[in-house]
């Protein structure tokens, strides 16, 4: 399938048939209360994915006593998210959660989407509009934005959606074995991947589903950077999936 290996790969014994995984890239400050957050009893395992910081964030992460996946360089959030499910394949589990290591994630809302898999469901969405989900400082140009994209999601496929850009969810990995959904090509590597595999499941006949989950953005007053996504070129790489794919530039 053209997965590329990880420059360090985890130890990662399987003990659960839900693998956690969390992405961190130069987080360091959040990373900490990320880790605390996880409870020692859980109904899932849990793997860190360091893509490639800079500040320390891997030193955290080796710090925390749960299995740890390196990149030696940055290669962005889709290819570190290809190696944890590439990890996860391996190993057999049946389907695994995804969130963000930058404190915005809580990992005690994982159960939510334990329980929609649980119901049936192939690929969970986190929602922070959700009747239940709340957010803070949201900066208002970005909730804007966020709503734009849902809007635009529910017109081309018909799916009620509300969050669409949100990072925390859930797959079945038997979405990664279906020919028609191809997640290993290079141009995935960064955020193109989320949105072309959201719009796959929603015209696949996937059952898919959103739970309520809190988003916690950095107090403005702090003077920190809420968000690793670009204005206009990052933008572009998370809509540019749905216009390739509806056009038939790409499968």
């Amino acid at each position: 399938m053209g997965r590329p290996p990880a420059d360090q790969p985890p130890t990662l014994t399987k003990r659960k048939d839900v693998l956690a995984i969390i992405v961190c890239y130069d987080t360091c400050e959040w990373t900490r209360d990320t880790i605390a957050r996880i409870p020692a009893a859980r109904g899932y395992d849990v793997l860190l994915i360091d893509d490639g910081s800079t500040d320390g964030t891997a030193d955290v992460l080796r710090s925390g006593g749960l299995p740890v996946l390196l990149h030696r360089t940055n290669r962005g959030l889709g290819a570190a998210l290809k190696s944890g499910i590439a990890s996860a394949l391996d190993l057999g589990y049946e389907a695994v959660v995804v969130l963000a290591g930058n404190g915005k994630d809580d990992p005690a809302e994982i159960p939510r989407f334990l329980d929609a898999l649980a119901a049936g469901h192939d690929y969970v969405q986190g929602s922070r509009f959700r009747p239940g989900g709340r957010h803070r400082n949201l900066p208002l140009g970005r909730h804007l934005l966020i709503r734009a994209h849902a809007l635009l999601v529910r017109l081309l496929t018909g799916f009620p959606a509300t969050d669409a850009v949100n990072g925390f969810r859930a797959y079945r990995l038997r979405l990664f074995r279906d020919e028609r959904i191809d997640v290993w090509r290079d141009w995935l590597d960064r955020y193109e991947f989320e949105s072309y595999l959201h719009c796959k499941v929603l015209t696949l006949g996937y059952r898919v589903t959103e739970v309520p989950v809190s988003k916690t953005y950095p107090s403005p007053r702090r003077g920190l950077r809420y968000s690793h996504i670009r204005p206009v070129v990052d933008w572009w790489r998370i809509l540019s999936p749905w216009v390739m794919l509806k056009l038939g530039l790409r499968r």
